[in-house]
């Protein structure tokens, strides 16, 4: 438990509040994504709209005065530093943001039943998060920027956090990232205590987080309790048993998790956020807007927008800050964030709208989703759809 953490017995029936247009897809663990609309309203997404992601009760630490992460493992110098001691440290502000490897699993288990929290498009969010580097907190250890491995022999960086998750028998979340990108200012690697100039909120991790801008979520630890240095990766379940990409062929009767690594970057995704699954229109000029991105700090070079179900395309308009062209890897630009999207289809008739990204490296969405099926239904980075339904005697209420 994080030192100086005041745990009462009623810490995890404490819920916090949660603005009322969430859309709750898990009550115990709490999970919740906004509406397709709210999500797209703004470049950066309010903290109340910001989809909420837990594996376990969201633990309450009240004495935040005695409040410390240890950082320690295979360090040089061991030692637990108060909040205090992480702000005195040089502040960062990094627009990253951050996805659920479960995003769109919903529709992937439409083709084939799939196991986790069902999520529609939003299962994302993106902020501006404050605080420390992790590769200068790492220098208070005795680890210096650019470490591959430390003198003991540690390659990795374990987040600890001190919530209790059943997978873990009732142990913490842990995750870990490699020691490399840990010591390396430019990844932008945060302990996180702002969110969007606010001290962050119970939801997301207060009173400190990982976060690890290109890389799935899970491995923004949140509530941190311990930093180790560790000489493998981490042997967590949410790193060993879970978040892993599976061909279409692999099922729960022939699985071998340790065939494959943990899932770190994310594919280029996108989707279409202006309208639902099946939307009932009136004919003429409709509009089609959404959000993409993908990992590593790729950029997005293009949206292509099909007005026919794939048989013609044209580019959606793309940008991130107003008044600030977006162009992918422009240092105007920012590099972890998503990037929005907006164009004008011309409806006569029912139809199918088709969205696609494009990253900076020329990765292009896959067309279907069975062809990336995985019987844990992460990653469904497939081209999205939606269907319109032309009716002409539309009646809009506001």
């Amino acid at each position: 438990m994080a030192q100086g953490a005041l745990r009462g017995p009623s810490d995890y029936s404490r819920e916090p509040p949660r603005h009322p247009s969430l859309r709750i897809n898990a009550k115990e663990p709490f999970n919740a994504e906004p509406e397709r609309r709210d999500l797209a309203a703004a470049y950066i997404t309010p903290v109340d709209l910001f989809f909420k992601r837990n594996h376990g009760p969201i633990p309450v630490l009240d004495d935040i005065d005695s409040y410390c992460v240890t950082i320690g493992g295979l360090a040089g110098r061991p030692r637990r530093l108060s909040l205090d001691d992480i702000r005195k440290l040089p502040k960062y502000n990094v627009t990253a943001t951050l996805q659920c490897a479960g995003n769109r699993r919903t529709e992937m288990s439409k083709s084939r039943k799939v196991r986790g929290v069902g999520w529609d498009v939003c299962a994302l969010g993106n902020a501006t998060w404050g605080g420390a580097k992790l590769s200068d907190v790492l220098q208070l250890v005795g680890v210096p920027y650019h470490t591959e491995i430390t003198p003991s022999g540690g390659k990795h960086v374990e987040f600890i956090s001190v919530d209790q998750c059943p997978e873990e028998k009732g142990g913490p979340y842990k995750a870990s990232i490699p020691l490399g990108q840990a010591t390396n200012p430019a990844a932008d690697v945060l302990l996180a205590y702002e969110m969007n100039g606010e001290v962050l909120k119970r939801d997301h991790g207060y009173p400190l987080r990982a976060i690890v801008p290109g890389v799935i979520g899970a491995r923004s630890v949140k509530w941190l309790d311990r930093i180790d240095i560790i000489e493998e990766e981490s042997q967590g379940f949410f790193m060993q048993k879970d978040y892993k990409m599976f061909p279409p062929s692999v099922d729960w009767d022939n699985i071998v998790w340790s065939t494959r690594k943990p899932q770190m970057d994310y594919p280029v995704q996108s989707a279409i956020c202006s309208l639902e699954d099946i939307s009932a229109v009136k004919p003429g000029q409709v509009i089609v807007a959404g959000y993409a991105l993908s990992g590593g700090g790729r950029g997005i070079e293009r949206v292509d927008i099909s007005p026919d179900g794939g048989k013609s395309w044209f580019e959606a308009h793309r940008y991130q800050k107003q008044g600030v062209p977006y162009v992918a890897g422009n240092v105007t630009s920012d590099k972890w964030a998503w990037v929005l999207f907006k164009a004008i289809v011309d409806v006569k008739g029912d139809t199918e709208i088709v969205a696609k990204a494009v990253d900076s490296s020329a990765n292009v969405q896959p067309e279907s989703v069975e062809s990336i099926w995985n019987l844990r239904g992460i990653l469904n980075t497939c081209w999205h759809r939606v269907r319109l339904l032309a009716t002409p005697n539309l009646r809009c209420f506001m």
